[in-house]
């Protein structure tokens, strides 16, 4: 899943606080928490202190949604609309599998995983998810620290064919350094 709650740190829990405007340290605290929910609140989204795809969305921070297995939402349900599946908004196995094949049809790696680099390959997504989303989606050099073991999906730097524009998948994103505690 896609989300950023108490417990969690690093670097998107600290963007996750300057778009809040509060101290970015990136440690998800109470703090943190009572932010986000104050945040929901005011902008009509399910207020529950966690920030997922919709919460990101309503932020701008489109380099920071992932949408897989369990992710909830309205983000989920316009990508099941535009790969022509069942739109409920709720992300199972067989919009992971659509996901996947969808990915596989357009040269992108087929992991069943949505993130800028696929979002960006969908018409619902193509005004947010552009060229500079899927770079902000990077880590600047001093942040990348070597993974103990990547995961399979995650390995080098890919090249994939956009429709805006040929990109390199980042290496090393704000969700990689994430995604492994949802696994």
């Amino acid at each position: 899943m896609s989300l950023l709650k108490r417990g969690l740190s690093g670097e998107p829990v600290r963007r996750l606080q300057e778009a809040l405007g509060i101290t970015a340290d990136g440690a998800f605290g109470p703090g943190t928490e009572q932010a986000v929910r104050d945040y929901q609140a005011a902008n009509g989204l399910v207020v529950d202190g966690i920030a997922g795809p919709d919460t990101f969305t309503s932020l701008g921070l489109h380099e920071l949604v992932l949408l897989r297995i369990g992710s909830r939402g309205d983000a989920v349900r316009r990508m099941q609309e535009s790969l022509g599946i069942d739109a409920d908004g709720i992300f199972g196995s067989g919009t992971a599998a659509a996901v996947k094949a969808f990915q596989e049809a357009n040269g992108l790696t087929g992991d069943g995983m949505a993130g800028p680099v696929t979002l960006a390959e969908l018409a619902p997504f193509q005004q947010t998810h552009t060229v500079e989303t899927i770079a902000a989606a990077e880590l600047p050099p001093e942040m990348v620290v070597p993974d103990p073991e990547p995961l399979p999906e995650l390995k080098g730097t890919e090249f994939v064919k956009s429709k805006a524009a040929s990109v390199l998948a980042p290496a090393k994103s704000v969700w990689n350094t994430v995604k492994g505690w949802f696994s």
